[in-house]
C-alpha cells in the first residue's frame, strides 16, 4: 500500500482521522497520500496535521490515484468517485451516509473495488466503530484493504450492506445520543443544587469510567445490576427511567436514523 497513491476526497473531520490512524499506524507514508479539499482555510488546516502530505482543492489530468476514500458529503459522494476513477483509482471506498453501493459502482464503472463503510466520530480519537460492506467487484482482498484503513481508527465489522442503514442509526449516530444524555446528566446536576463547572467534570469522568467498565466485556445488564441495590438509590432513579420508558426511546431514535439513512441513499 505505501507504494501507491492513497486519495482522500474530502477533509473533513472524519476524512482527517483517517489520514491521521493510517499515518500513525504506519499503514502509509505521507508521500503517498493526497488529501482533495476545497475549502482553503481547511486546507492549510490540514497542512500543518500533516506534513508531508500533499493538500489539493482539485485533481489536475497529471494527479495520479491509485485508490480513494470518498469522505465528502452524501450527494457529492458519486461525483467524487467518478473523478477518482477517472484519474486512476480501482479501488473506492466511501464513508457517505446513505450512498449505495449501487450508486456508487455506477458512477465507477464496470471493474472498480467499491466498499461502502460507515464509521463514527470516535474514530477521531482512535476509539471508532465501522462497519463494511463490499460491492459486486470487490474481492476479499479489496475488503481487507478497506477494513485495514478503518482499523488504523478504531474496529471494524464486515456486514451485507442490507445492515448498514440500522448501523448508522445505531452506532453511526449513536455517539449524539450518549452526548445526548451526558447533556441531561449536567443539567439534572444543576437542577440538584450543583455547581456546572463541577457537574461537567463528574459526567465527563462518569462516561469515561464507565466505558472502560463496558470494554472489559461483562454485558451492560450485569454492570447495571452491580450498581442498583434492592431498594436503594440507583433503584429509584431506574425505576423512573423505566417508567418514562427509555428503551422505547432509544428504539424509536434508532429506528428514525435508520429510516433517514435509507432515505438518503434513495
Amino acid at each position: 500500500m505505501s507504494q501507491s497513491i492513497l486519495v482522500v476526497i474530502g477533509g473533513g473531520n472524519m476524512g482527517a482521522a483517517l489520514v491521521g490512524g493510517l499515518l500513525e499506524s504506519g499503514a502509509v507514508a505521507a508521500p503517498d497520500v493526497v488529501v482533495v479539499e476545497v475549502v482553503a482555510a481547511r486546507r492549510e488546516v490540514l497542512g500543518s496535521m500533516f506534513p508531508g502530505v500533499r493538500v489539493i482543492d482539485a485533481f489536475t489530468p497529471t494527479d495520479r490515484c491509485d485508490a480513494a476514500i470518498i469522505a465528502v458529503k452524501p450527494p457529492d459522494a458519486a461525483v467524487a468517485a467518478a473523478v477518482a476513477v477517472k484519474a486512476g483509482a480501482r479501488r473506492v471506498l466511501s464513508i457517505a451516509a446513505g450512498v449505495t453501493i449501487a450508486t456508487l459502482e455506477q458512477a465507477c464503472g464496470r471493474g472498480v473495488a467499491v466498499v461502502r463503510a460507515m464509521p463514527n466520530t470516535p474514530a477521531l480519537v482512535g476509539a471508532g466503530a465501522s462497519a463494511i460492506a463490499g460491492g459486486n467487484d470487490a474481492t476479499d482482498v479489496d475488503i481487507a484493504w478497506a477494513e485495514s484503513i478503518l482499523g488504523s481508527v478504531g474496529i471494524v465489522v464486515r456486514v451485507d450492506e442490507s445492515q448498514l442503514d440500522a448501523i448508522t442509526g445505531l452506532t453511526g449516530s449513536g455517539p449524539a445520543y450518549l452526548f445526548l444524555v451526558a447533556e441531561s446528566l449536567i443539567d439534572a446536576g444543576v437542577n440538584a443544587g450543583l455547581s456546572r463547572d463541577m457537574v461537567e467534570d463528574l459526567v465527563r469522568q462518569l462516561f469515561v469510567g464507565s466505558s472502560q467498565l463496558l470494554a472489559q466485556g461483562r454485558p451492560p445488564s450485569d454492570l447495571r445490576a452491580q450498581v442498583t441495590s434492592p431498594n436503594g438509590t440507583t433503584a429509584a432513579g431506574i425505576a423512573v427511567l423505566e417508567a418514562r420508558a427509555l428503551r422505547a426511546a432509544f428504539d424509536e431514535a434508532v429506528s428514525a436514523a435508520t429510516r433517514r439513512s435509507r432515505e438518503l441513499g434513495s
